[in-house]
């Protein structure tokens, strides 16, 4: 019975991401049924004969073409909604487990599983429930006590993610108090929900041994928590816990004990009558001392207090000589705590100073300042930190890659600022606060050049002064602050989350701040010496990647990037903990598909280590060992070569889907917008500048790195001053930045020698190729025809006589549509049609194959002008049929038909008609006829 009971507290613990010491974690082996931890603790219970003499009823329930299932149910039940309609009966619900915590929502599920067979439910001795969904959760807790079979509950939140990687929050509230009839419950976790109490149905369960309440919103403990008299282990971690009732001194059988993460300022003396505790965990809690009692926990072996307020190690623990302990950050051999000191009255407040943006130096004394700066900056100069009235000068500088440095997975979210003179040393520090482009992923951080390299500094966010708004009216700039004590060249950076520890000889847990199911475990020995140790988790687009992959079954984990100073190898193995990818679970996934990738920055390559680690899973989490730190990644797919897929697809990632624009000013023609931007930020942009530029559609998508530059030629009689600083051989020079504007306008003019209107074009090249591209991407990049992106069309109207564009010459030329063989139209027939389409105009664009966007795009440049919409639209396609072929005439027929407008089909069927009937006589009157005829025979 002792093996059952250590091997049930092993999977409770696995269900909270933790290890148990002494004891191994099951591992899946493909194809083959899981051995899991709490069937093996339960096999021999007498109930398992009745759950078997369900498996006739149960494997016709799997077989819904067998006679029996025919005769006995009639239909099959569906699970779709709440699961996906692919989801069987048989992939959820085994003789004895019942799993609903895969699918988002599948709690609702229960009820229609009771409803199809209440007998085998009665049965189940498993169940896992997601608790995300409240509706689906409470009519599944109607369903709870009658399971009156069940050995193991987990109903838990945070198993799925939203769209920004946020955990969703468990909603569970409570349990029904008829919950307490279910008196086979040896193990509940009940972990990240919104729990502000212990249920009391738990205290009626005679056999519990395992209860796991992590990560709720409790700030007490029933008094009579001793009734559970059975638990060998109890976690409360990251509650609200002020204080333990001396009434846990009563859980005899109690082993693991951990209120982590909590509020604690004391323990009660009763603590010290556990005499089965192996491992109490208090760290992260407000203790400064402990009761002399706990000299008496003769089996303690573990103490974990890390995090507290000792200042000595409690003299009650020297009794305990195999006692083992975790001390870190605890003020040990400090002083106590002085009492506070007198408010210092504040200093007057310093002088403010806004500078337009034609400005671009001031002065500041000793008495200091506060200098707002165009575009959202600010500096601020405390009083003294000067000895004499100094002059500054500051400059927004071009982001060119000669001023920024990016790191892997970096984005540029802000110009940089050069602040002069860069020798001027502060006697205080001055506050620089960068304004910086809105991120929805990574942290913003700070970054400095002093002429040499690129450092990052401890950076604060914050919004800015309510008076120094960008815009009127606007919110005030988001600001990255940090202190210097010298002025050279700052930028505001985006990169992904990094968390820090150092690692000592006695080891150290590291756990992931934007992932907490990501865990580094050092254990001792695995250092000889202190290294700092780095973590950043970079999350992943499960759709990009199957998109990419071509694998509709492929899932990914968070990409782990792990750093290390000094940089050596690691003398034991360090254990890695990562969640399972979305919609994988490991008592059902197939291992022999998991696959752990390693990747070599510098390098560019990713290779599989899968057989190196020894992986292995647990239900929620995947687990391997390594020696030194690199990249890390967990797929799950069926691919043979996963090594060159993931490469390419890593690649991709990192590459942006981006669209060129290229307008004129309505005014005046010659003055050209060109910009370069995300395609998911393109729409929004042209509909802002419809007002004022007109100009073809934005180009295809094309793929830039961040910081990649590219170039925009003006070709087919177009021409540009070329004395420009960013003009390079005749081409303007750009560097993307996708949180940037990448916008640049120029005055285009006639090539030497044009005369008359010019139809010429924009052309966009990549630049050099970057130095970290793949061999496979570089071949493709090289070369003045394969550096080529888009191209558009750019129209420069002739000079009036008074040297004016005649802009009567950018209307449309005229145009006529099919050919008189298979169908024509003119111009005057597309006009005299566009008068009849009317409020249909949209229904119609969209059976004549016009995107959304389009057709937005038009409605919001003519939003005042059906007429005009009508046409733009109709224009639009038009034009769009000149390399289409024969047939865009039947096109334009079908398209409204299917709009419901047949009056304008047969219409155009009788202008067609009409055309091809004169067409055949003129072709008779020249006598071209037989001679066209015996032609088209001669090809047959």
């Amino acid at each position: 019975m002792e093996n059952n009971e250590n091997l049930n507290v092993s999977t409770a613990l696995l269900a909270c991401g933790e290890s148990v010491p002494g004891l191994r974690e099951p591992k899946y082996a493909p194809g083959a049924e899981v051995a899991e931890p709490e069937r093996e603790a339960y096999s021999a219970d007498p109930s398992d004969r009745s759950i078997s003499s369900l498996s006739s009823s149960f494997s016709s329930m799997f077989h819904p073409l067998s006679s029996s299932s025919s005769s006995s149910r009639g239909s099959v039940l569906s699970l779709s909604p709440p699961l996906p309609p692919s989801v069987e009966l048989s992939a959820i619900m085994t003789d004895t487990r019942l799993t609903l915590d895969v699918y988002l929502g599948g709690a609702a599920a229960l009820p229609l599983v009771w409803g199809y067979d209440p007998d085998h439910l009665r049965g189940i001795k498993y169940l896992r429930l997601g608790s995300e969904d409240k509706p689906g959760l409470d009519a599944a807790l109607d369903v709870l006590p009658h399971m009156t079979g069940l050995h193991s509950l987990t109903i838990r939140g945070h198993r799925f993610y939203d769209s920004r990687g946020d955990p969703l929050p468990g909603l569970l509230t409570g349990l029904p108090d008829s919950t307490s009839n279910l008196s086979h419950l040896k193990h509940v976790d009940l972990s990240f929900n919104q729990l502000t109490f212990m249920p009391s149905c738990l205290l009626q369960l005679p056999v519990l041994s395992t209860l796991l309440l992590c990560h709720n919103h409790m700030s007490a403990l029933p008094p009579d928590l001793g009734q559970l008299s059975s638990l060998t282990y109890l976690s409360l971690m990251g509650n609200k816990l002020v204080s333990v009732p001396p009434s846990v001194g009563q859980l005899k059988a109690l082993q693991r004990l951990d209120v982590s993460h909590n509020v604690l300022q004391q323990l009660p003396d009763e603590i010290g009558f556990l005499g089965e505790l192996v491992k109490l965990e208090l760290s992260h809690n407000k203790l400064k001392q402990l009761p002399d009692s706990m000299g008496s926990l003769v089996s303690l072996r573990e103490l974990v207090i890390y995090s507290n307020e000792f200042r000595v190690i409690p003299k009650c623990l020297n009794e305990l000589p195999l006692l083992t302990m975790d001390v870190r950050d605890n003020p040990l051999g400090k002083p106590p705590t002085p009492p506070p000191l007198p408010p210092v009255p504040d200093h007057p407040k310093i002088q403010k100073l806004h500078l337009g943006s034609n400005k671009h130096s001031f002065f500041v004394s000793s008495a200091g300042r506060h200098v707002f700066l165009p575009g959202g900056a600010e500096l601020t100069f405390p009083p003294g930190c000067l000895m004499t009235t100094t002059k500054f000068t500051w400059g927004e500088k071009r982001p060119n890659r000669k001023w920024v440095w990016l790191e892997e997975h970096d984005i540029l979210l802000s110009r940089p600022l050069e602040l002069c003179p860069h020798g001027v040393t502060f006697l205080k520090p001055v506050e620089v606060c960068v304004p910086y482009h809105r991120t929805k992923r990574g942290e913003v951080v700070l970054r400095t050049f002093d002429g040499q390299t690129w450092s990052t500094l401890p950076t604060e966010l914050r919004r800015g002064s309510e008076e120094h708004c960008c815009y009127p009216g606007g919110r005030p700039a988001r600001l990255a602050c940090s202190f210097v004590s010298h002025f050279s060249w700052f930028m505001a950076v985006s990169r992904p989350v990094r968390d820090t520890c150092s690692v000592t000889p006695a080891g150290a847990l590291l756990v992931s701040s934007s992932n907490p199911g990501i865990k580094l475990h050092f254990p001792p020995d695995a250092t000889a010496q202190t290294r700092t140790i780095t973590l950043q988790v970079l999350q992943v687009s499960e759709f990009e990647v199957q998109a990419l992959c071509g694998d509709p079954q492929a899932r990914v984990s968070p990409l782990l990037c792990l750093s290390q100073t000094p940089v050596s190898q690691f003398l034991q193995p360090v254990k890695v903990q990562i969640p399972l990818p979305p919609g994988i679970s490991g008592h059902e996934a197939d291992v022999s598909q998991l696959h752990v990738l390693h990747g070599d920055p510098a390098a560019q390559t990713w290779t599989d280590i899968t057989s190196q680690v020894s992986l292995y899973v647990t239900h929620l989490y995947a687990i391997f060992y390594i020696t030194h730190f690199s990249w890390y990644w967990l797929w799950y797919t069926t691919q043979r070569c996963v090594s060159g897929v993931v490469r390419k697809v890593y690649q991709r990632l990192k590459q942006f889907k981006v669209q060129f624009l290229v307008l004129q000013r309505k005014t005046d023609p010659a003055q050209v917008l060109l910009q370069c931007l995300p395609a998911n930020k393109m729409e929004g942009r042209v509909q802002s500048l419809s007002e004022q530029y007109d100009g073809p559609h934005p180009s295809d998508l094309c793929d830039l790195l961040e910081g990649e530059q590219f170039f925009a030629g003006f070709e087919r009689g177009l021409d540009i001053v070329t004395d420009r600083p960013d003009c390079v051989e005749g081409r303007l020079c750009f560097v993307f930045y996708s949180s940037l504007k990448n916008v640049k306008e120029v005055y285009v003019c006639s090539a030497q020698g044009q005369k008359g209107p010019v139809r010429g074009q924009v052309s966009f090249y990549r630049g050099e190729i970057p130095s970290n591209l793949p061999e496979e991407v570089a071949k493709r990049r090289k070369g003045l025809d394969t550096q080529w992106l888009a191209t558009l069309p750019l129209r420069l109207p002739a000079l009036n006589s008074d040297n004016s564009f005649n802009l009567e010459e950018l209307q449309y030329p005229p145009l006529n549509l099919g050919d008189p063989e298979s169908g024509y139209l003119t111009e005057a027939n597309l006009l005299s049609i566009s008068l009849q389409i009317g409020r249909d105009w949209r229904v119609i664009g969209i059976n004549l194959g016009l995107s959304y966007e389009e057709l937005d795009r038009i409605q919001y440049k003519h939003r005042d002008n059906l007429g005009a919409l009508v046409l733009d639209m109709l224009f639009h396609w038009a034009r769009g049929q000149r390399n289409a072929g024969p047939g865009s005439v039947s096109r334009l027929v079908a398209a409204m038909t299917e709009s419901g407008r047949t009056d304008l089909a047969e219409e155009i069927e009788d202008i067609v008609s009409l055309g091809r009937r004169k067409y055949t006589e003129s072709l008779k009157r020249v006598g071209l006829e037989a001679e066209s005829s015996s032609v088209g025979e001669a090809q047959q």
